[in-house]
């Protein structure tokens, strides 16, 4: 069992996904008043805001911990 992530709620969900899922439930005003980078305030798209968080680890975070808090429990 060695490589498998049994305790990772995020393991196999692609950062794409996540996104696209946040702004389905959410739509970009609201992502952006819960998560307040600019990617989501200003010209917002799932493409530019994947750029940012694959390169910015504490936006990235956030994203996840919103995506873990409204999608699992």
């Amino acid at each position: 069992m060695v490589g498998t992530q049994v305790n990772n709620p995020l393991h196999g969900i692609k950062l794409e996904k996540i996104v696209t899922d946040l702004v389905e439930y959410y739509g970009w005003d609201e992502l952006a008043t819960r998560i307040n980078i600019n990617c989501f305030k200003s010209d917002p798209s799932v493409k530019s805001s994947l750029k940012f968080l694959r390169k910015t680890e504490w936006a990235r975070n956030k994203v996840e911990a919103l995506y873990i808090k409204t999608f699992t429990s």
